[in-house]
């Protein structure tokens, strides 16, 4: 099934983060979004650009809908017109599918 398709399922610990082969196969789903590090933690983060301060709000927005609705909240860092998206799972420490499903539904609110 697509990442968009999937919803969040509640992950509180007790499980692995994904392996580095997961994580490659899972990739492929979401363009443009990169593995990097926060806080000593694989994360998955993408910038977003818009034409204004408004513009940016109102992104962030949308993505607050989404992760209210997925039950699973990425950190977001505004600087005017650009928006950068981090996901990982705190409660275990790494990265999820959800953040991978958090991250396809993420990616379509900017083409609509």
């Amino acid at each position: 099934m697509e990442l968009h398709k999937k919803r969040c399922v509640p992950c509180e610990g007790g499980e692995p983060p994904l392996t580095p082969e997961q994580i490659e196969r899972l990739k492929p789903q979401v363009s443009g979004w990169e593995v990097t590090t926060v806080d000593h933690h694989p994360s998955l983060a993408k910038s977003f650009t818009f034409k204004d301060f408004a513009d940016s709000i109102a992104f962030v927005n949308k993505v607050r809908d989404v992760a209210e609705t997925e039950g699973h909240h990425p950190d977001l860092h505004i600087h005017w017109n650009k928006v950068r998206v981090e996901n990982w799972t705190h409660a275990i420490g790494g990265l999820h599918e959800n953040d991978f499903i958090l991250a396809a539904k993420i990616d379509r609110l900017t083409k609509r």
